[in-house]
């Protein structure tokens, strides 16, 4: 039985054991778990990152961005959740749903980049300065000027 409502539950495990109906949010440890809305059973991942899913809880409900494609089960579904709202979506090509994929893809790569770059920075500029503090040591021990 396809569901049109959530209700959020903030907890800091995922419970072994979902009920339908039930968005549950743990903030811990970045996630957010719930069965699929279309009532197949399939439990739904989404993990919280700058590249995959994010929440808003308002005085309204929970909102959850961007819109979950169930697109590797049988189902298919494809909805958003809105102020605990669950609004439908239409389906997708095969073709689309690969677009979507690739982009995914591609900016979870962009993602690790960025970061694997920025996490480089403060080594090179430790080494860099190591370098600098033997060939400082150096000219000194040698009283070069």
């Amino acid at each position: 039985m396809r569901i049109n409502r959530v209700c959020p539950v903030f907890v800091e495990f995922i419970p072994e054991h979902l009920e339908s109906g039930k968005l549950y949010i743990s903030n811990e440890y970045g996630v957010i778990v719930h069965l699929c809305c279309c009532g197949c059973g399939e439990k739904v991942v989404t993990p919280l990152s700058p590249v995959d899913w994010s929440y808003i809880n308002s005085s309204k409900g929970v909102s959850l961005s961007p819109s979950i494609g169930n697109w590797d089960y049988v189902c298919q579904s494809h909805y958003f959740i809105n102020d605990n709202r669950v609004i439908w979506v239409g389906g997708m090509s095969k073709l689309q749903i690969e677009k979507v994929k690739k982009r995914d893809y591609e900016d979870k790569l962009a993602y690790i980049a960025e970061r694997n770059s920025a996490n480089t920075a403060p080594w090179i500029i430790m080494f860099a300065v190591s370098i600098f503090n033997k060939v400082k040591n150096f000219f000194i021990k040698n009283d070069i000027t």
